[in-house]
């Protein structure tokens, strides 16, 4: 399935009638008549026409990766951190226990996206590709990770500390509305080994060897990352624990993103 890289001359834009974003997606996607659709934020820089295989695939996950940006340590700890977790979310698809997705830089089959669209939670603002994904997989649908090089699309970073804060909140705000296992899991994991590194401080070195064969292996097979530091990575893992705990209470406290 050959994806372009710039809308061609028949692309109909959706007028969401200011219902917000699912409510465009559902229009949209119900009025197209390809059989797989191809979901990117506007904000992405998208592949150069990479030839993709569908045929045995209801969703495609296809990597996305943070670009450069300025140089900036708030930016390297950035990139740093989003390797970590695109990483992570083509390892877990590899092995078929998907875990995250992103709406950024993601194939769907039409008809499955439609016969899916109660369970996205129409009432929530967002996180429809995280619900689109617990869907998927209660229904028993083909989850696929796309590793090539060449499907990968980029996002900037966060120009601010304030802008940042409030995307990570919004993500860990849809944590109480998630089922699957898998995911409820992982996420577990990730606190209790984040908690753990704050109480128990002999721990901590432990969870950094494991973050730092991660962002090796993003690096290594999924190109996720062109700056790796071994000293930015330490310094994310000193203060994740707390910026990660900043989020999560945030995003639950808040009623609605």
């Amino acid at each position: 399935m050959p994806l372009k890289s710039a809308f061609p001359p028949d692309t109909v834009f959706v007028d969401d009638e200011g219902r917000g974003k699912k409510y465009a997606l559902r229009k949209g996607i119900t009025a197209a008549t390809t059989e797989y659709v191809w979901l990117l934020d506007d904000d992405v820089q998208v592949p150069v026409d990479p030839m993709v295989d569908t045929t045995d695939a209801d969703m495609l996950i296809l990597p996305l990766k943070m670009t450069e940006g300025n140089g900036s340590l708030h930016e390297r700890l950035q990139q740093t951190e989003y390797a970590a977790i695109q990483t992570l979310t083509m390892l877990a698809a590899d092995r078929g226990r998907a875990v995250m997705c992103s709406g950024a830089n993601l194939i769907v089959r039409r008809a499955r996206w439609i016969e899916s669209w109660h369970d996205l939670h129409p009432d929530i603002l967002s996180g429809d590709d995280m619900f689109l994904l617990e869907s998927f997989k209660r229904r028993g649908l083909r989850i696929k990770a796309i590793c090539a090089a060449s499907c990968i699309a980029t996002v900037e970073p966060s120009h601010s500390l304030r802008g940042l804060l409030r995307q990570r909140m919004r993500w860990a705000g849809k944590a109480p509305h998630y089922t699957d296992r898998d995911i409820l899991r992982c996420g577990t994991m990730v606190v209790i080994a984040n908690l753990l590194s704050v109480v128990c401080p002999l721990l901590w070195p432990f969870k950094f060897i494991a973050e730092l064969r991660l962002l090796r292996h993003g690096r290594q097979r999924y190109h996720l990352i062109d700056y790796y530091s071994p000293w930015v990575a330490l310094l994310l893992s000193v203060l994740y624990p707390w910026y990660m705990l900043l989020c999560l209470a945030g995003g639950l406290l808040r009623k609605q993103w």
